[in-house]
């Protein structure tokens, strides 16, 4: 690992340290970026610096000892597809919102700041994947997606593990009953993820249980939310919806990436 790679705070999931897995929910510290996306901001679609991020992605690949190249992530667009990927995509990224892979030496990589990111991997199978579930994404079916086509790859449902990153807590996801009237359209039980807001015509949406029971239902029965709220957190994490509040006119996006 690099000098520069070594100080980039990085966030781990204890379910995926304890069996091994090379992985890592980073911040938005460490980087080159400035203004709004101070510093670590790896997203192209931002408005910052092409080279300015490409260095911070170049960093975040060098904390696995891998090079820019290896870090794959998608042009993400809230769909509910998940991409194998067997090589390096460079600029060519497919639009989906999960990369899966049982390539040694490719980082799955999936952008955010607020939807949750996934990180899954079956061990034994030799397959991770790395998946953006923000709530559209999320209640299309992105997570059954991704879990379908690491199962391809040989991975068993039953030795999945996933983690979920940081991402808004149900404390700073407000939203209107139209929000709601989709999930519960969906399927009535959707309802019980959601809380009263501070008004009658408000709620509060918790983004992280959705997530997690849309992983169960998948059959996976390892996971975990690491617990942090990037919209209530603005030193270590970028935020959509913060930066909305403040009339900022963009954001950085962060990086969480897994590899074999």
């Amino acid at each position: 690992m690099t000098d520069i790679a070594t100080t980039l705070p990085v966030i781990t999931s204890p379910l995926l340290e304890a069996a091994g897995v090379r992985h890592a929910f980073f911040t938005r510290q460490g980087g080159v970026s400035t203004g709004l996306y101070t510093s670590l901001n790896v997203g192209p679609g931002s408005g910052d610096s092409p080279e300015d991020v490409a260095e911070n992605r170049r960093r975040a690949a060098a904390w696995f000892d891998l090079p820019h190249e290896a870090l794959n992530t998608c042009h993400q667009v809230h769909s509910a597809r998940a991409e194998i990927a067997e090589r390096p995509w460079g600029a060519a990224r497919p639009e989906a919102d999960a990369v899966v892979t049982r390539t040694p030496g490719l980082i799955c990589g999936a952008l955010a700041a607020d939807c949750a990111p996934i990180l899954m991997a079956d061990k034994a199978a030799g397959v991770v994947a790395a998946a953006h579930a923000g709530w559209k994404g999320a209640l299309g079916g992105v997570v059954a997606d991704a879990v379908a086509k690491m199962e391809r790859l040989g991975a068993r449902r039953e030795n999945i593990l996933a983690a979920v990153g940081p991402c808004i807590g149900p404390n700073s996801y407000e939203v209107g009953l139209e929000f709601l009237e989709q999930f519960t359209a969906a399927d009535g039980a959707n309802e019980r993820f959601f809380g009263p807001g501070k008004t009658s015509d408000k709620r509060i949406f918790d983004l992280p249980a959705f997530v997690l029971a849309q992983i169960a239902a998948a059959g996976v029965v390892q996971r975990q939310w690491i617990g942090r709220d990037t919209c209530a957190e603005p030193d270590h994490f970028f935020s959509n919806r913060r930066a909305f509040h403040l009339g900022e006119g963009d954001y950085g996006r962060l990086l969480s990436a897994i590899v074999l």
